[in-house]
């Protein structure tokens, strides 16, 4: 086998669940390892990285989970949102929105969209998650204020609100723009 080949082969699922294991172990290299070895396995890693932080009880455990599902970044995105839409678990929510929130600019349209649900506390998580990301969602929550869906609209302006001055001016400008 040629080494670009096995470069690109998924690794396998045994090694993803020995490395969420070390989530657990007392050296805090080896749980830095393991964050860096599940970002490094990408997408493939994505699935069992969400059973685990819904499964953890430990909060330590399901931080680093969150951390290497922000470091995995766009192919966790949808899966993430997807998830948090079955799962209730407040603690889950609340680390998978934190996942989000450290994935920057690429979660953010995806974020806006899933708002547009008919579960008004996963409409704030998913809030929370854009007030993490900070400005680089200002832009794509202002353009927002307009949109046909009156929940999202109503969304975008909250969320604007909630980012205080990071959000308001914007918000304001659009307001004064559409007068």
């Amino acid at each position: 086998m040629n080494p670009k080949s096995e470069k690109t082969r998924s690794p396998p699922a045994t090694e993803i669940r020995r490395l969420i294991a070390a989530f657990g172990d007392p050296s805090i290299d080896e749980r830095h390892n393991a964050v860096a070895g599940l970002a490094a396995c990408g997408e493939p890693a994505v699935a069992a990285l969400i059973r685990f932080l819904a499964e953890a009880q430990d909060t330590d455990q399901r931080w680093y989970a969150a951390v290497t599902l922000s470091k995995i970044g766009g192919p966790a995105i949808i899966p993430v949102i997807t998830a948090m839409k079955a799962n209730t678990d407040k603690e889950f929510r609340r680390y998978a929105a934190a996942a989000l929130g450290g994935m920057g600019s690429a979660a953010v349209e995806p974020l806006i969209d899933a708002m547009g649900s008919d579960d008004r506390v996963l409409r704030g998580v998913f809030s929370l998650a854009l007030c993490r990301i900070g400005k680089p969602a200002v832009e794509p929550l202002t353009r927002r204020l307009a949109d046909a869906d009156d929940l999202i609209r109503s969304c975008a302006t909250l969320t604007l609100w909630q980012m205080g001055e990071t959000g308001l001016p914007s918000m304001v400008e659009s307001m004064q723009d559409n007068e």
